[in-house]
């Protein structure tokens, strides 16, 4: 912060967004936070009575006010719940940029956020060098999933069943993709984004195949970056700033028609909140993200709603498949019906919905990292959910959220897999 006088601003412009606030309570009833923790701090209202109050909490003690901020997963089930329609995600992302701002950036953050996901070449060399050595440290739980834990370093990653890095990145795969369109077709940029580069690549893979079954040409540059997102959400917005500068830059040297992506974090970042930080980097990127923003897309909206993919009618012997609505997919850019159509389009799947659907999963990003215990109670509801429909696949169109799930259906040695709805309509692809 530059300025003691640029603070006060700051926080007198919050307090002004949260006006509206009738504390009516009704984001308690869909918060996942309380649900698991049963406070009233954790719930939105709670919060925006707590930033209503931030210069006095700030001076009082900002490390209490920084962890009770952290307390959220920034799902949006309160915002899209709001009957005033208060913007509660933009208020929080604000609060926490302002704490940050006032205590200063862990020194590990900064060098994660602001330098080694903003260097594409630096990260991608770090995991390159990891992946032949996590064997070291990791070891199979032995399940479905095919998730890995490390018992020995459980003091600094809680009991975590994860998914393994790949032992090659999609772009060491296919290097820079600039395919020619083919008989004048669409061309769209391709964004697999950090999990779909380095961990899930058997879903961005099977994004590419279905990408050019349509005849759609790829544009897939080296040194795409993070999209920003886990800097952001921890408060960080120099270091999301540093990461869409490399992104706007790079993309920039494309001619696609759209830009799509297989999570549904890095989608809603790219088309809502690029926009709406790119004016501090300057007139030229804030142009570039508002037309990027404009033909951004998810890659199962793009599917049903551009190519008109449909559903099929389920095979007799079909395997029964349920979906979680992942937050950001549903809550920020309103996309539901069309992963499921997605899902639909192979026979071979027959879909059945669980109870709550739309309910998080407990993952939150960084959330996951700091609250592990709550994650993990929130992850069981969802996993309860799953059970009970039954189905031997679960589909999520976030790799975030594919991770948790895997993670919590591990724990409880569930036999279901973990897949997202592209990777199930590939399968019905020659």
């Amino acid at each position: 912060m530059d300025t003691l006088h640029e603070l006060a601003q700051r926080l007198m412009a919050l307090d002004d967004r949260i006006t509206a606030c009738m504390k009516c309570g009704m984001c308690q009833s869909v918060c996942p936070m309380f649900g698991a923790s049963g406070k009233e701090a954790d719930v939105a209202r709670g919060k925006l009575f707590l930033i209503n109050n931030m210069a006095h909490e700030l001076l009082k003690d900002p490390e209490a006010l920084a962890d009770k901020l952290g307390r959220c997963l920034l799902c949006g089930s309160c915002q899209a719940a709001c009957p005033p329609g208060v913007k509660i995600m933009e208020v929080f992302m604000e609060a926490r940029e302002l704490v940050n701002a006032y205590l200063g950036l862990h020194p590990v953050k900064k060098m994660v956020f602001r330098t080694l996901l903003a260097r594409p070449g630096l990260f991608n060399f770090a995991m390159r060098v990891g992946a032949p050595m996590q064997g070291l440290v990791f070891r199979k739980t032995g399940d479905a999933q095919g998730t890995v834990c490390a018992p020995m370093l459980n003091f600094m990653l809680g009991d975590r069943h994860i998914r393994p890095l790949a032992q090659k990145p999609l772009h060491a795969v296919h290097g820079a993709l600039d395919e020619p369109r083919r008989a004048g077709g669409l061309k769209v940029a391709f964004y697999p984004g950090c999990l779909g580069d380095k961990m899930y690549t058997e879903m961005a893979e099977a994004c590419l195949k279905v990408l050019r079954h349509h005849n759609v040409a790829v544009f897939m540059p080296a040194g795409l970056a993070c999209c920003g997102i886990p800097a952001l959400s921890s408060g960080d917005a120099e270091g999301m700033l540093r990461q869409m500068k490399v992104n706007l830059d790079v993309l920039a040297r494309g001619d696609f028609d759209y830009l799509l992506s297989p999570c549904g974090s890095c989608t809603s970042t790219i088309k809502e909140l690029w926009p709406r930080y790119a004016g501090r980097l300057g007139g030229l990127e804030s142009r570039q993200a508002e037309k990027l923003a404009e033909k951004t897309m998810d890659i199962n909206a793009f599917l049903v709603d551009v190519l008109k993919v449909e559903a099929a009618t389920p095979a007799a012997d079909a395997v029964p498949v349920t979906y979680h609505d992942s937050c950001h997919l549903k809550k920020a850019l309103g996309v539901s019906a069309q992963p499921r159509t997605v899902i639909a389009a192979n026979p071979g799947y027959a879909l059945t919905e669980m109870a709550e659907a739309d309910r998080c999963c407990g993952c939150g990003g960084s959330f996951n990292l700091f609250h592990y215990d709550y994650s993990r109670r929130i992850g069981q509801r969802k996993r309860d959910n799953v059970a009970a429909t039954g189905a031997r696949v679960v589909a999520a169109g976030c790799p975030a959220c594919m991770m948790q799930l895997e993670d919590v259906l591990s724990h409880n040695n569930d036999a279901v897999r973990v897949k997202h709805p592209v990777e199930i309509y590939a399968e019905s692809l020659k």
